[in-house]
């Protein structure tokens, strides 16, 4: 027992031999990472650039991606380092900051999320007091909360987890995974953190604003029904990207609650699916509202050609100073054949 806590690291199992491929899996894991950042930044930029953006829906918005592009940080760098190591090993602090960030970046996903379909149900259902009650002063307090909140309740999980007796070094996934840690402890007092775990965990992080988003849609669904043409096609553009990235984030995060406590998962498919909440989300978020919302399309198509023309205007001022130059420093050469025969000599 003494030895339990000397413990220095874990290994990651899931990984295995996995020879020359390792390369492959490394480039693709790289690709992936590179276009989530770059998809998110991309979005991130053109509403912090275009001023007709500055609305609430496109600030949480705005919050989703930078949270997206925290997540994939949490777990690819990592991801491609073990993918290049032959013992896949990793030390005990640093699996315990990768539990903390993706633990927060998971209830900081599902904050946003909430908070976003509040901002459509007031927009939908009581529109004509929608900018009394969202105004922007009142949406950076939220996300501030969010963050804050989400923070302090990781913080105090693994409070309760580091101090636990470690007897194991095994842990049967791509990451660390705090159920899955807590499993190798052979203190008698874990039962403190799986309980954590569950009731702050799933029940706060997870089950409430899963139920209080379905609540929303309930009510816009009714409003929808009773509304006109143009209220329909409103919550269709703005509310389906919503309730598509919520139905895959839980069912990305019901499935890693699920299969690392009760099911037996082949090897593929757990990997597949484990990556799933890291990858496909911070990726799908950018593509879907990015292509969905008129004005992200609008803003984009603007900022693309704003920039095209001033491209345009640099390399024709620079052709312009260049012909100048040259014309000063040979003035005796002018236009036509002259010129021509000036510039071949």
């Amino acid at each position: 027992m003494e030895n339990s806590t000397q413990i220095k690291s874990f290994v990651l199992a899931m990984y295995g031999n996995m020879g020359p491929l390792k390369y492959l899996y490394f480039t693709v894991a790289l690709l992936f990472y590179i276009s989530v950042i770059l998809a998110n930044t991309v979005l991130i930029v053109i509403i912090y650039v275009d001023r007709n953006l500055h609305e609430p829906m496109y600030i949480f918005l705005c919050n989703l991606f930078v949270n997206e592009i925290y997540g994939s940080t949490s777990l690819l760098p990592c991801l491609m380092h073990q993918v290049l190591l032959d013992t896949h090993e990793i030390p005990v602090h640093f699996c315990f900051l990768q539990i903390f960030n993706i633990h927060t970046y998971v209830a900081v996903e599902f904050g946003t999320l909430t908070i976003m379909a509040y901002d459509r149900y007031i927009c939908i259902c009581k529109p004509l007091h929608y900018n009394a009650i969202i105004t922007k002063q009142i949406v950076l307090k939220v996300i501030l909360i969010i963050w804050i909140v989400s923070f302090v309740e990781v913080g105090v999980l693994l409070s309760f987890t580091i101090r636990l007796k470690r007897c194991g070094t095994v842990i049967h996934k791509v990451f660390c995974a705090h159920h899955l840690v807590v499993e190798l402890s052979c203190s008698p007092d874990r039962t403190v953190s799986l309980i954590h775990d569950l009731v702050f965990g799933l029940f706060f992080t997870v089950a409430i604003p899963v139920t209080y988003i379905s609540f929303t849609y309930v009510k816009i669904l009714a409003v929808c029904l009773k509304g006109s043409k143009e209220t329909k096609v409103k919550a269709v553009d703005t509310c389906t990207p919503h309730l598509v990235s919520l139905i895959s984030f839980v069912f990305a995060c019901f499935y890693n609650l699920i299969s690392q406590r009760f099911a037996s998962v082949p090897y593929p498919l757990c990997v597949v699916f484990s990556m799933y909440i890291v990858i496909v989300q911070p990726l799908q978020n950018p593509i879907m509202y990015g292509l969905k919302l008129s004005k992200i399309r609008h803003a984009c198509k603007h900022l693309l050609t704003l920039k095209s023309l001033q491209l345009y205007i640099f390399l024709q001022r620079i052709y312009i100073l260049a012909f100048t130059r040259d014309y000063l420093q040979n003035p005796e050469c002018g236009s036509g054949e002259d010129g021509m025969a000036c510039q071949q000599s």
